[in-house]
């Protein structure tokens, strides 16, 4: 009895990454600034640690898991009276999308080597798309600054317009369907949160986790870089050490360094490797 494995041997087809934190806004500072707000306004204490912890999920379902907290929920129950249900989540999230809105408008800067990057995946005729856990609304702001410096993604896939977010596979799967991609062993997924990393996963797409400039790490560009060397070495290790653990076939500082990994993934490919 004979068994045969089927294997995809062509070049890189697609390359799909998260926005904030991964290819815009250093840090990815306007969610968090943006729920810290949202549970002043409500009289709660919520940490930044606290709101990061969910990151990468859909805005209304970050929400909903910071209110299942432990201590946030004991504080809510303490000031209402009650454990907080669906109507007060469709509150917060309504509370919640100005206030997005605003922070995003203010964060549109590329991080570092997103136009190289868009150079390169030109020259090799490999696509590029993005997907978000921002609503349609949210991303719509950020967009325009993005192309006035020159970074116009093919596909833009937000988490409320797919029947399940992250870190369910269907973002990536709707950018590879509108980037025309015919396997999805040929496409790249760049995140810089676990359950990103595990959407790619589930894709069966390869991943790339980004540690220095997203939510691993939770500085700004500048805060970063006025880091001293051994400050700056031991919040990495912690950073790479988190991101490990997502399963992510390569994790690196930013997408600055990603063109020496979709290398060795195309020769990984070529010699019938799969994710």
């Amino acid at each position: 009895m004979y068994t045969y494995t089927r294997r995809y041997t062509g070049p890189l087809q697609a390359v799909i990454m998260d926005l904030a934190g991964t290819c815009v806004d250093f840090g990815s500072l306007a969610p968090i600034q943006a729920f810290l707000n949202l549970f002043e306004s409500e009289g709660i204490e919520l940490s930044e640690a606290e709101a990061r912890e969910p990151m990468g999920t859909e805005k209304r379902e970050h929400i909903r898991r910071l209110l299942t907290m432990p201590r946030i929920r004991n504080q809510w129950q303490s000031r209402h009276g009650q454990m907080p249900g669906s109507d007060d989540i469709d509150r917060l999230y309504q509370a919640f999308l100005p206030l997005q809105t605003a922070a995003i408008a203010e964060r549109t800067k590329l991080i570092p080597g997103a136009i190289a990057l868009r150079d390169l995946l030109r020259e090799h005729d490999i696509r590029l798309g993005v997907n978000t856990g921002y609503s349609r609304e949210m991303v719509n702001v950020m967009l325009p600054g993005l192309a006035g410096q020159g970074f116009e993604p093919e596909s833009v896939v937000v988490a409320t317009e797919v029947p399940q977010g992250r870190p369910a596979p269907h973002m990536s799967l709707k950018n590879a369907l509108e980037l025309g991609v015919g396997a999805v062993q040929a496409c790249v997924k760049v995140d810089d949160t676990a359950t990103g990393i595990e959407e790619g996963l589930n894709a069966g797409m390869w991943t790339v986790a980004v540690v220095a400039s997203g939510n691993a790490v939770g500085l700004s560009e500048e805060q970063f870089t006025a880091l001293e060397c051994e400050e700056k070495e031991a919040i990495l290790a912690r950073g790479y050490a988190e991101m490990a653990k997502s399963g992510a076939h390569y994790v690196i500082d930013s997408i600055e360094y990603l063109p020496e990994v979709l290398e060795d993934i195309e020769r990984r490919l070529a010699e019938g490797e799969c994710p």
